[in-house]
């Protein structure tokens, strides 16, 4: 299994193989997921667990493989990621059967997250009907940002009732649920388009998924695109999913890009979006803005390509 130390790490963690309804091997979903820059993918089947041993040898010792499925029950779909070897979670039952509950707790119990998958996908049992208490997760970037294809997921409607559940789950409990992105890989040359990164103590399962249950990650296009994303008050930073002590005094917010040409960067609080910045013709560039806690109780960027669809967007810095 992999180790490397303390990092940044880009991983894809809704991808489906030859052993449910992919076209691509596993051999195959390795090689294309070294070469789209990742360090790490999970294996999502419909309804069943991984293949006993198929991913071993593809992987190597230098790229992790977690362990997962994709629950499609009959009304909504979610990813269950970090589950054992041969684990199924059950997926027989729909929003009315109040059975979804035991499953989440059985993922749970062993460690696992359980992820809210496409949300607005536009085809039956495709939309989302459950809760999104009891998940940890919630995949507001599902494959193409935009597609004429029937079954991609409508991002932009997903991305937006999840920013809008930011402040209500900040105020009503101080937590809140991270954002990620996944490929939902089913054809050849769609692993990796986009991409979560994720800073973890080491590449292991049980790092990667810490980072993603804590919000340390942000989600990019591709590994072209490249963010940086901080809060400063009085000496003291915060970076993405991380709670900035600011003690009254002015916030110093700072988003460094790279790889969008002439994209446009907006800050985005519990007021909505406070702030908009051109970045230059050869997509790197630095944009600032200041705020205070009373002011905003976290920030968030959007990373948008000239045709306004997102190049990468980043989970909160929450402001205290």
């Amino acid at each position: 299994m992999p180790g490397r130390g303390a990092s940044w790490y880009r991983g894809d963690c809704h991808v489906h193989s030859v052993h449910s309804d992919g076209e691509l091997t596993p051999a195959e979903l390795v090689r294309q997921a070294r070469a789209a820059g990742l360090d790490f993918l999970a294996t999502t089947e419909h309804n069943s667990a991984a293949a006993p041993g198929v991913w071993v040898q593809p992987a190597g010792d230098d790229f992790l493989v977690v362990l997962g499925e994709e629950v499609t029950t009959g009304t909504g779909h979610w990813l269950a990621l970090g589950t054992a070897p041969g684990e199924v979670v059950d997926w027989d039952y729909r929003v009315r059967d109040g059975l979804v509950d035991r499953a989440l707790d059985q993922v749970h119990r062993a460690g696992g997250l359980c992820v809210a998958a496409h949300p607005h996908a536009p085809y039956p049992s495709g939309e989302f009907m459950y809760p999104f208490e009891g998940f940890d997760a919630v995949e507001v970037w599902n494959g193409l940002w935009s597609s004429d294809r029937p079954w991609n997921a409508d991002n932009e409607a997903a991305l937006a009732e999840w920013g809008r559940g930011l402040a209500a789950d900040l105020l009503r409990s101080g937590r809140w649920r991270p954002a990620m992105g996944n490929s939902d890989t089913h054809l050849d040359g769609q692993l990796g388009i986009p991409q979560t990164v994720v800073f973890a103590e080491e590449l292991s399962t049980r790092a990667v998924l810490a980072g993603i249950r804590a919000g340390r990650s942000w989600i990019a296009e591709s590994a072209e695109v490249d963010v940086a994303f901080t809060a400063r008050a009085g000496g003291r930073t915060a970076g993405v999913g991380e709670r900035l002590a600011t003690r009254g005094e002015l916030v110093d917010v700072r988003a460094v890009v790279r790889g969008v040409p002439s994209g446009t960067v907006s800050f985005h609080t519990d007021g909505g979006k406070v702030h908009r910045a051109s970045l230059p013709g050869d997509g790197a560039g630095s944009v600032r803005w200041r705020t205070t806690a009373q002011d905003s109780a976290f920030v968030r960027i959007e990373v948008r390509a000239p045709d306004g669809q997102v190049a990468a967007l980043t989970n909160p810095v929450i402001l205290t």
